[in-house]
Parts: C-alpha cells; structure tokens; sequence
C-alpha cells in the first residue's frame, strides 16, 4: 500500500500492478482529522477488500502517529508529493 501526500487530490486508486494507492492532499497532519480518516475510511470500502481495508486503517492511524516514514520526494510544477509505504 502505498501513500501519497502533496497532490491536489485525495483518492483511493489502484496502481498499474494492482496494488492500492492512497492520494493525500493538504498538510498532515491536519489532513488526517478524525473526520477526514472516517471519509477515507468510506471511499476505501469502494475499493479495497477487507483485508486490505483493515491495512489501510493501520496504516492511517501509523501516518497520524508520525509512525510511517517518508520515502520519496517528488516535485511536480512547484508542489511536492511525499511518498509513504506501509
């Protein structure tokens, strides 16, 4: 699984080799607010199976933590976007 933060989105999507990718914009950790991880939370169910819905939510509650580390940096037209991988 996958997280991106720094985009002007935030979505639930599947990468090209089928895992799941997780868009987070706005600044954390005040993007990851109780209601903002209940929102998520809803658009995931769309998506992710249960297992995977139960690994997203720990790895949300890691990324509330500061319990996740950023990987990579990229920077697209001025806007950075963290990587994080869970």
């Amino acid at each position: 699984m996958l997280f991106v933060h720094g985009g002007p989105a935030t979505a639930v999507v599947r990468g090209p080799a089928g895992e799941s990718v997780v868009l987070l914009s706005g600044e954390l950790p005040e993007v990851l607010t109780e209601g903002a991880v209940t929102d998520l939370l809803n658009l995931a169910a769309a998506i992710l199976d249960t297992e995977e819905l139960e690994l997203f939510h720990t790895c949300l509650r890691a990324l509330r933590a500061g319990g996740l580390r950023a990987g990579r940096r990229i920077q697209v037209e001025g806007a950075v976007m963290t990587v994080y991988e869970g």
